[in-house]
C-alpha cells in the first residue's frame, strides 16, 4: 500500500470517528431522554423494565464515544493491536445498540399495558401538595397539556370529584393559553381536551421509535470503521529485521 493510499484511510477513519461521536451522542440523548420520562412518570407506569432500553442507549453511546477516540489514536498509529481494539469495541457497540433496539421494539408493542396504572392513580387523586400522587397528576397534566385520562370527563368518575362539589376540574387542566380558567365544567373549551393516556403513550413511544431508528446510523458508520481498519490491518507494514553481526 502507497503511502498516499494509507494516509487517506486515515482521514477516512478520523472522519468515521467523528460520525461515531455524532451517533454516541445522538443515542446518548434519545436514553437520557426515556430515562427522565420514566422517572418522572414512575407512578403510571406497571414496571421498571421500560428503562432497560434507556440504560441500554447510554451505555451504547459511551463506548460509541470511546470508540471513536480509540479510532483516532489508531489512525495516528502503526499499532495491531490498537486496531483490534478498535474492532473489538465496534463488536462490542454493534451488540449493546441490538438489544437497545430489541428492547425498545418489544416495549413498543405493550405500552398500553405499561400505562396501565394511570387510572388508578387518577382515581386516588387529593389535590394535596403533601400527596406525591397528586402533585404527580398535576404535573403530568401541566407538562403533558392533557386531562383526565381519556379527556376531562373522566374526572366526573373520582371522588375527588365528588367531594369537591362536583364543580370543575383541577387547574392543572386549564389550556395555558386561557388566562382566567378555574377549572369549571361551564367552559369545557378552556380546558386541555385530550387524555393523559394518550399523551403519555405518544411521548415514550416516539422516544422508543428513535431508539431503533438510531440502529441505522450506527450500523453505517460502523462499516465505513469495519471497512477501513480491516484495510489498515490488511496491508500493515512489516517490521524490518537485521541479522546481528558476531563481534
Amino acid at each position: 500500500m502507497t503511502d498516499r493510499r494509507r494516509r487517506t484511510l486515515k482521514i477516512v477513519l478520523q472522519i468515521t470517528c467523528q460520525l461515531l461521536w455524532l451517533v454516541g451522542l445522538m443515542v446518548g440523548l434519545c436514553g437520557v431522554y426515556l430515562l427522565l420520562n420514566c422517572t418522572q412518570n414512575s407512578l403510571f407506569l406497571s414496571h421498571s423494565y421500560l428503562i432497560l432500553p434507556a440504560i441500554f442507549a447510554l451505555v451504547t453511546a459511551a463506548f460509541l464515544l470511546i470508540s471513536g477516540c480509540l479510532g483516532c489514536w489508531v489512525s495516528t498509529r502503526e499499532s495491531a493491536f490498537l486496531q483490534g481494539l478498535f474492532v473489538f469495541l465496534l463488536v462490542v457497540v454493534l451488540c449493546l445498540e441490538s438489544t437497545a433496539t430489541a428492547l425498545a421494539f418489544f416495549h413498543t408493542r405493550k405500552l398500553h399495558s405499561e400505562v396501565a396504572p394511570l387510572r388508578g392513580v387518577f382515581q386516588r387523586y387529593t389535590a394535596s401538595s403533601q400527596d406525591p400522587e397528586s402533585r404527580a397528576v398535576d404535573a403530568a397534566q401541566e407538562e403533558l397539556q392533557c386531562c383526565g385520562v381519556r379527556d376531562y370527563r373522566d374526572w366526573l368518575e373520582t371522588p375527588w370529584f365528588n367531594r369537591s362539589g362536583g364543580l370543575g376540574v383541577p387547574h392543572s387542566c386549564c389550556n395555558s393559553t386561557f388566562y382566567f380558567c378555574n377549572g369549571t365544567l361551564a367552559q369545557p373549551w378552556k380546558l386541555y381536551g385530550q387524555g393523559c393516556q394518550v399523551k403519555l403513550e405518544d411521548t415514550i413511544q416516539f422516544v422508543l421509535n428513535l431508539i431503533m431508528w438510531s440502529f441505522l446510523p450506527v450500523v453505517l458508520v460502523e462499516i465505513f470503521g469495519f471497512v477501513t481498519v480491516a484495510h489498515l490491518m490488511k496491508d500493515q507494514p512489516l517490521l524490518q529485521y537485521h541479522i546481528l553481526g558476531r563481534s
